[in-house]
């Protein structure tokens, strides 16, 4: 048996084929109306199931009017229930409803305005495709693989993934991939898997900006990143800016680029960042900066400010993504913008090919960003 085989094979539904064993376990304790029903827990123990998966059976018998509902209290059975209720029937009429609308869910590992604007993106696509979109967040790596598991046990048919800072392939989503299981990864690429990807072209994104810069007569151009850690974004952007400078014979200087800023600039971005007043009072014959992400170009003009230089006038700073607060910055930041309509549109239509048994070969699509102008960035007048 082949892997596509495997795939057709899995039992569907499988919340509904539970809800039929929760009904069997109704009749085989005699429950009367208002008798305590088995809890999630006990439900997932019973039948070797998530606790997502007793949780969707429990919904449907209520909405079957089988149970009732009371928060911190459990679930009962409902007044008007007949023990002539039949839990095949329910469960075949279950299915026919539940033929027309497919659920595919988006794992995301946190939330900010960049995956707001991805969520809304996938969402509206998903209805146009008739399907039922889940939102799964991850607190860390360990938790994405068992969300991962559970929607594959709950017969979810069909995973968008943003992986949490992923150095590299996770076991979960390689044996995924190897059952065939409909996966798209977005904003990242697995390079050591065959696998889906609807991909931000950081690569050319950042070389545009670079030659953004070097067009407006900056030759001193610096670049801050976080390390790289194996995110493959954060690698192609800063190749990006090296291809840029080396294409238009400029030389290269390691002084000019910092791959090592630490996270904890987050916690507070509008305070002065020691790395970064480092890096800036150590470089000041630079009259431009690309910043890897919005983020870290923020904290750049924040540092900037504290120490007295002038942005743009004596600095032009550039970001990555255009997030909202790009925008609102004491200087609007010049930065490039990742369109997450047009990723969302193309990752929920590539996961709904795979759910129709696709067997073309896994795809990475780039998708294109544009730059765009505010205030960060002027003109550098060479004397």
């Amino acid at each position: 048996m082949d892997n596509q085989d495997h795939q057709k094979e899995r039992k569907p539904l499988l919340y509904i084929q539970t809800a039929n064993h929760v009904m069997e376990e109704i009749r085989k304790r005699k429950l009367q109306s208002h008798d305590l029903v088995p809890s999630e827990g006990e439900i997932a123990k019973l039948y070797g199931v998530s606790r997502m998966t007793a949780k969707l059976a429990l919904q449907i018998l209520e909405k079957k009017g089988i149970v009732y509902r009371h928060a911190r209290r459990g679930t009962f059975i409902s007044a008007d229930y007949h023990h002539t209720h039949s839990g095949e029937q329910m469960l075949e009429k279950a299915i026919e409803e539940k033929k027309s609308i497919r659920r595919i869910a988006l794992v995301i590992p946190n939330m900010d305005d960049y995956i707001g604007r991805i969520i809304t993106s996938v969402e509206k696509e998903a209805r146009e495709a008739n399907c039922h979109l889940l939102i799964r967040m991850t607190g860390d790596k360990e938790d994405e693989s068992i969300c991962l598991q559970e929607l594959y046990d709950d017969q979810v048919e069909g995973i968008i993934l943003y992986p949490r800072g992923s150095t590299q392939c996770s076991e979960k989503v390689l044996e995924l991939s190897l059952l065939n299981y409909p996966l798209v990864i977005i904003d990242r690429i697995f390079r050591e898997v065959q696998i889906d990807c609807v991909y931000h072209d950081h690569y050319h994104g950042a070389y545009k900006t670079t030659q953004y810069l070097i067009e407006k007569g900056h030759q001193e151009i610096g670049y801050l990143s976080m390390a790289f850690d194996g995110v493959t974004s954060r690698e192609d952007r800063y190749r990006g800016y090296l291809q840029a400078m080396l294409d238009h014979d400029l030389p290269v200087n390691s002084r000019n680029i910092y791959l090592s800023c630490s996270e904890d600039y987050m916690h507070q971005l509008n305070a002065p960042n020691v790395q970064l007043a480092s890096f800036l009072g150590n470089n000041s014959a630079l009259t431009a900066v690309v910043c890897a992400d919005d983020y870290i170009a923020a904290s750049c003009l924040y540092t900037a400010i504290s120490m007295q230089i002038l942005v743009p006038d004596q600095l032009s700073i550039i970001g990555f993504t255009d997030i909202q607060l790009a925008s609102l910055l004491p200087v609007p930041l010049t930065t490039v913008r990742q369109a997450t309509e047009k990723l969302g549109q193309v990752a929920v239509q590539r996961v709904v090919k795979r759910m129709d048994n696709s067997r073309e070969g896994a795809l990475t699509i780039k998708i294109d960003t544009t730059i765009v102008e505010r205030s960060s960035v002027r003109p550098n007048i060479i004397k």
